[in-house]
């Protein structure tokens, strides 16, 4: 009846044929303010359900509401794939998506704290030196002269006035903190011409395209040793910006070496570079401090206005829990609730465990966890209710000590009037939801399906995948491997770690715990990382672009495309999007771009490829029955069958798509963007290519490897660590799952606390000897979890 379904509106969020990506027209109620936690192996469908369909919607429809020039400035949001969503209301997502690599934003400036304490030193700062732009390292100081109207004795005449900002920014890095310098030695040999082979540069010869450009340029003599280059020919060489020239009739860009390198390798992710041009950018590019500003980004005028005797880059830089009782000394009347307002700000961040950080934090250096926190903050306190707030594993990254707290915060935005969603594979936040959703059974196409709705207790007895899994409890094992030698680390003292002397061992699988900042990464980053043999696997964004994917990233594109080219008897170059296979009307991206002047632009699927972003007369190629659109559709499990034998079998191939099963990845497509990938999908995509390498690290080291991954799956991680372990490498863990603890061969424990409250090594030995002691967190939490 139609009055039944308004009345339940106000209750549920009805969900009536959901299909978006792999979901199989799902149905769903799910409770108003109530806190319901999605689980299901990694690929299951969660995100789609949660973030692609209900959120998705939710956004769409506020988007809506503004005009058709404001809608311009949006990102253009598609209508999911369903048939019917009921009683949403406005949704605010709270991911883990980075929070920008610019160097000019930092913890401060991502949050309003930043703001706020520019306005307090423009109020109270001694001397006064102007408005709160005369603290920011955004803003530059400008001075000049220009014509305005004003009215002069009734008339409308132009003035000519002096106008000046005073703004906070270092001129000499422009308030980046650090400058860059590029070791021209390693660029060219200036005792030779370019002809004779004088640039360096992996990839720039004279055979090819660059060869071409430098010699028809026009800017120098390709056959003068660049020794003997004027000045003017030198900064053509190093700095000139793109320029159109025409070459034999060919119209063609000239860049300079210097801008050239910046776009062609600076733009991509270190870890994706071949080994070569690793080296080089390694060899040739310094990243140095800032010597006007000391780091701070901030000019001499700014830092020269200061309260209590602190300027406002010494302010940023203090741990916030510390910043937070510098505040309480501020006693100022005229600016009480400014003061108030920031004293709070800070008291959320270290209720939410970030009390570690300072507000010069450069954003981009947050964990995907710890950049899920600092944007959850602004939420906290919120007078907003009945919003519908979703989260993306809000655990990631929180020792089991922290887990708790986030389970208090995800309890009380419920307890305001909210829905709360959270898509999620910790047992310890799975057991306080209101409401399970567990999708699956399986993975890709083998999921989608709501395999069970109800109660915790429900879960337990439903025998789903997790349900099975969720009072799992790893055992300590009965004997530990020795190690063959150790890292002798002696005063280590990156960021807050204290003179740490400590000896990692070599040969075994040993795991990092601690608190978050309490300064494992520090260790890993300042006395490990670097190291000859030693290859470090965060879960850092990959740089690319949506055309990017597992297949390109992990190099298995280039055997698919020999197959298919000597099973069909043409070139391996058809064979891909981006070269001669392409699509002509997309260009190989699958979809079409069209601009709407001040309405969104619109994406939609390519009608002449429908998506496939290949020419037609390249799809009638096949391999095994498949064509190359088909193949890279595949999941890497079903990959990994169709390359393992028969017609299309493809040793190569098979061998890359064995190692990112071996990971955890057997559910992602092969052509699936890059983009859409998590951090811990990142990270085994990342480990999965580096265990092929050619170089043979002899030592891994892996940040949170349990990121993302479903309790059945780290089952499989576990004996990843092991194979690498036993096949003579050493592996060394940065973890929080008790799982791993239990399973490692020795544990270094850092803390006890976070920032300057950590930074010691609080216990190091096998897990038996942490649990026997239980005297820090990590041994307490390791104790309980052992014990069942």
């Amino acid at each position: 009846m139609p009055g039944k379904h308004i009345a339940d509106s106000h209750d549920v969020i009805r969900v009536v044929g959901a299909r978006e990506n792999n979901l199989k027209d799902i149905d769903l109620e799910l409770p108003k303010r109530r806190l319901t936690v999605f689980t299901g192996v990694s690929g299951s469908g969660k995100s789609s359900l949660v973030f692609d369909t209900i959120a998705a919607e939710s956004q769409r429809l506020i988007n809506e509401t503004y005009s058709a020039f404001v809608q311009g400035f949006m990102p253009t949001l598609a209508r999911p794939e369903v048939d019917l969503l009921e009683g949403l209301t406005t949704a605010i997502i709270v991911d883990q998506q980075r929070m920008g690599s610019d160097p000019r934003s930092t913890v401060g400036t991502a949050t309003d704290a930043g703001a706020l304490l520019r306005i307090l030193f423009s109020r109270l700062g001694k001397p006064h030196i102007g408005s709160p732009q005369a603290f920011s390292f955004n803003v530059a100081s400008i001075s000049g002269a220009g014509a305005v109207t004003v009215e002069k004795d009734g008339r409308t005449v132009k003035e000519r006035r002096e106008f000046a900002i005073t703004g906070g920014m270092c001129p000499r890095c422009e308030g980046r903190g650090s400058v860059n310098d590029f070791d021209l030695t390693a660029l060219y040999d200036d005792s030779k011409s370019l002809n004779e082979g004088a640039i360096t540069v992996p990839g720039y010869s004279m055979d090819g395209w660059y060869g071409r450009i430098y010699r028809g340029c026009g800017y120098f003599d390709p056959d003068k040793p660049i020794a003997k280059f004027t000045r003017k020919e030198l900064d053509a060489l190093l700095h000139k910006e793109p320029t159109k020239i025409k070459v034999d009739g060919v119209n063609l860009t000239y860049a300079g070496l210097i801008p050239q390198i910046r776009k062609s390798f600076l733009a991509k992710d270190v870890d994706a570079m071949q080994p070569h041009i690793r080296a080089f950018v390694e060899k040739a590019i310094t990243f140095t401090v800032c010597p006007d500003c000391a780091g701070t980004r901030l000019s001499d005028l700014a830092r020269s206005s200061k309260i209590k005797g602190l300027n406002i880059a010494d302010v940023s830089a203090m741990q916030i829990s510390d910043l937070a009782e510098w505040l309480r000394g501020v006693d100022e009347k005229s600016v009480a609730p400014l003061v108030q307002g920031l004293q709070h700000l800070m008291d959320s961040f270290t209720e939410i465990g970030l009390g570690y950080l300072s507000l010069d934090r450069p954003a981009g250096t947050l964990s995907g966890g710890e950049a899920q926190r600092t944007k959850m903050i602004r939420h906290l306190g919120s007078s907003l209710t009945d919003v519908t707030y979703v989260f993306d594993e809000p655990t990631i990254g929180l020792h089991p000590h922290d887990i708790d707290r986030m389970n208090g915060l995800l309890l009380r935005l419920r307890d305001e009037g909210n829905t709360v969603l959270v898509v999620e594979h910790k047992p310890e936040t799975i057991v306080i939801a209101d409401h399970v959703v567990d999708l699956g059974p399986d993975a890709g196409s083998g999921g989608g399906e709501v395999v069970f709705e109800g109660t915790v207790d429900g879960l337990r007895a439903s025998g789903t995948v997790t349900g099975r899994h969720l009072e799992d409890r790893a055992a300590l094992k009965d004997s530990v491997r020795k190690p063959n030698g150790a890292f002798q680390i002696r005063g280590a003292a990156t960021n807050n770690l204290r003179d740490v002397d400590v000896d990692i061992p070599t040969g075994v699988l040993v795991v990092l715990t601690g608190v978050a900042g309490s300064g494992r990464s520090s260790l890993i980053t300042g006395s490990v990382a670097g190291r000859d043999g030693v290859v470090t696997v965060d879960q850092s964004p990959i740089r690319g672009s949506r055309r990017s994917n597992p297949a390109t990233y992990s190099g298995l594109l280039d055997p698919i495309r020999k197959a298919f080219a000597k099973a069909n008897g043409v070139k391996p170059a058809l064979f891909s999007s981006n070269s001669e296979g392409a699509c002509p009307t997309c260009n190989g991206a699958g979809v079409i771009y069209t601009e709407l002047g001040v309405m969104a632009t619109v994406e939609s699927p390519c009608e002449e490829c429908e998506g496939r972003r290949f020419q037609a007369s390249v799809l009638e190629h096949t391999l095994g029955g498949r064509n190359i659109a088909e193949v890279l559709a595949m999941p890497v499990a079903e990959a990994q069958a169709f390359f393992g034998d028969g017609e299309a079998r493809t040793p190569a191939a098979h061998s890359i798509l064995e190692r990112l099963a071996d990971v955890g990845l057997g559910y992602l497509q092969l052509g699936q963007p890059l983009t859409t990938l998590s951090g811990g999908e990142r990270q085994r995509l990342k480990l999965a290519t580096r265990l092929g390498d050619k170089d043979k690290a002899d030592v891994f080291v892996l940040d949170e490897p349990t990121s993302g991954l479903h309790l059945a799956d780290v089952q499989q991680l576990l004996g990843l660590l092991d194979r690498l372990v036993d096949g003579g490498r050493s592996v060394i863990v940065i973890e929080h799952h008790q799982a791993v603890m239990a399973h490692a061969d020795w544990i270094i424990d850092l803390g006890p606390g976070a920032g300057h409250d950590g930074g010691r090594v609080v216990f190091e030995g096998t897990p038996e000897d942490l649990v026997a002691n239980a005297t820090t967190l990590t041994g307490e939490h390791l104790a309980a979890y052992v014990a069942g």
